[in-house]
């Protein structure tokens, strides 16, 4: 009998393996076309983006956009939101990162009353859409003296994220619990555990957490707009807002110029650790 299994030297795969790659082709620009779109129209005039919308060539292909973009708006440098959303973003991941991991722990490993029960309730708030506590933070931030400040956006971060929390659960649980004990025996407390043996071995989860917190504190624009006022405080989510005007004419040519600007960190961090993405996902339980 002719044996069934198709080889990869033959007609019939090498043409399935054609339609397979002109598909995945095909799908990848469809998913990519709003950015090549994104694209284009930072190089066209701002009165030509809507009006050729229907054409990615830019005609003329200017470039003035984007030195428009960088001198920024409201006497601010775009260089300045830039700076803003790192330092929002750095410290909110430092703090959402390094608060997770040490909750996630004390849930993994130490054993106290109703530890079911306080996890459940953690993972309920995964569930609490924003516009339910918006309203309460807001009172109490502004009773705390914290508008107009990073305060609001950064702090909360500092006491643990529940999606970080489980992500890190699931990781740990996957530890054997004899390096713990072998540790104990050395002489190591529960901290000097968690800081020797646990923490070097969840590195892919801290980073997978790093990496999510990253992309969602630098797309924020909620926040940004319930806390700050000042411009020279804003991030670049928020100062993108301001080229566009509905009493005057708006920047188009100039928003999509800084647009693309601050998509290059996030591409840019992505490439770099796509793999952290992966291993700290598939190990943790969330296959």
């Amino acid at each position: 009998m002719t044996d069934p299994v198709i080889s990869y030297k033959t007609p019939r795969f090498k043409a399935r393996k054609w339609i397979y790659h002109i598909l995945t082709g095909g799908f990848a620009l469809i998913m990519l076309y709003p950015i090549i779109w994104l694209l284009m129209s930072s190089f066209k005039e701002s009165s030509q983006v809507f009006i050729t919308a229907h054409s990615l060539i830019p005609k003329p292909f200017i470039w003035s956009n984007y030195a428009a973009g960088w001198e920024g708006i409201a006497g601010q440098s775009f260089g300045v939101f830039i700076k803003n959303s790192l330092v929002i973003v750095g410290l909110s991941t430092i703090g959402a990162v390094a608060s997770s991991a040490l909750i996630a722990y004390g849930f993994a490993r130490i054993q106290f009353k109703w530890k079911a029960f306080w996890f459940a309730c953690m993972m309920v708030t995964m569930m609490l859409p924003h516009e339910i506590i918006m309203i309460p933070q807001y009172i109490i931030f502004a009773k705390l003296g914290w508008l107009n400040s990073i305060k609001p956006i950064v702090i909360p971060q500092y006491f643990g994220h529940a999606f970080f929390i489980f992500l890190m659960v699931q990781f740990i649980r996957n530890i054997p619990l004899e390096l713990d004990e072998a540790a104990r025996i050395d002489g190591c407390g529960r901290f000097s555990i968690f800081y020797r043996i646990i923490l070097p071995l969840i590195t892919p989860a801290l980073a997978t957490a790093g990496i999510f917190s990253f992309y969602w504190k630098w797309e924020d624009l909620i926040n940004p707009v319930l806390y700050l006022n000042s411009p020279e405080k804003y991030p670049v989510s928020l100062a993108l807002k301001l080229f566009l005007d509905s009493e005057t004419a708006s920047n188009w040519g100039a928003m999509f110029a800084m647009s693309v600007v601050s998509l290059l960190p996030v591409v840019l961090i992505f490439f770099l650790f796509q793999k952290y993405i992966v291993e700290g996902i598939s190990t943790s339980g969330l296959k």
